[in-house]
């Protein structure tokens, strides 16, 4: 009966540390009008006045597809 528990813990350990890292990337409105992909968007940029726009998007090629609809409707004057 160990045997079958220790097997059972080890096997949903090992589970749990073969999940991949998400990754987080989001898509910011600074101040100026200009918006940026952002990687890990736990991390805040520095300048005041900066808004998300997407957030948790899955790669940064998703997160700069947001780039023609961002500039379609207006949202970003430029993106960098």
């Amino acid at each position: 009966m160990k045997r079958v528990v220790f097997l059972a813990g080890m096997l949903a350990l090992s589970f749990a540390v073969s999940t991949a890292a998400r990754a987080d990337y989001a898509v910011v409105r600074f101040k100026d009008g200009s918006c940026k992909p952002w990687l890990m968007s736990s991390a805040k940029p520095l300048q005041p006045g900066w808004k998300y726009h997407w957030v948790g998007l899955k790669s940064w090629e998703a997160a700069e597809g947001k780039k023609h609809y961002a500039l379609k409707h207006k949202w970003c004057k430029a993106f960098y």
